[in-house]
């Protein structure tokens, strides 16, 4: 599946949740549905920057990827592991919008995605950004990420599906 149609496919999950499975939290810790997405967003957007900003890079940049970059990249996509991001990175997301909101910054983000496709293939690749954890990447692998990304969180929809399923009655979990 390509990345616009996972994106797609995001958008009509989406359209299956009410408001309150949105935002509803399962326990302390854990993300909404809605939080999840808000994530999925500004992450991708971080990552077409980077696109955009190689673009920008004056000179080669010959520095390569961390060992766990390497990684990344030879298996194609995040491991299926939860990632804990250090605590000064994992500011909780925003756990207010609707499901327009959410909608149309998807529709956003698609846009976005379409018309750097066709540049990526033309911006020279050994012109790099550097990623905190993955080190030195090219805009194709920057873009890559952006997939990635989303089929990472997969298994996390799922996984608040079942929370949903299990223990939701229309509250937020947090709260009780």
């Amino acid at each position: 599946m390509n990345d616009l149609k996972l994106i797609e496919t995001y958008k009509r999950f989406l359209q299956t949740y009410s408001p309150e499975q949105l935002r509803f939290i399962p326990e302390q810790g854990v993300w909404s549905i809605g939080q999840m997405y808000d994530h999925l967003l500004v992450v991708a957007h971080e990552y077409l920057d980077s696109v955009e900003a190689c673009t920008m890079t004056v000179g080669d940049r010959t520095q390569g990827k961390t060992e766990f970059g390497e990684y990344l990249f030879n298996i194609g996509g995040f491991p299926p592991v939860k990632i804990q991001l250090p605590p000064e990175l994992n500011a909780a997301p925003d756990n207010t919008k609707t499901k327009e909101d959410i909608r149309r910054e998807l529709d956003q983000l698609m846009k976005r995605m379409k018309e750097l496709k066709k540049k990526v293939d033309e911006i020279n690749p050994s012109y790099k950004q550097e990623h905190g954890g993955f080190g030195w990447l090219n805009a194709q692998e920057w873009f890559d990420l952006v997939g990635m990304h989303f089929r990472h969180h997969l298994r996390q929809k799922y996984e608040l599906d079942e929370a949903w399923v299990t223990h939701g009655d229309g509250s937020d979990a947090s709260s009780k």
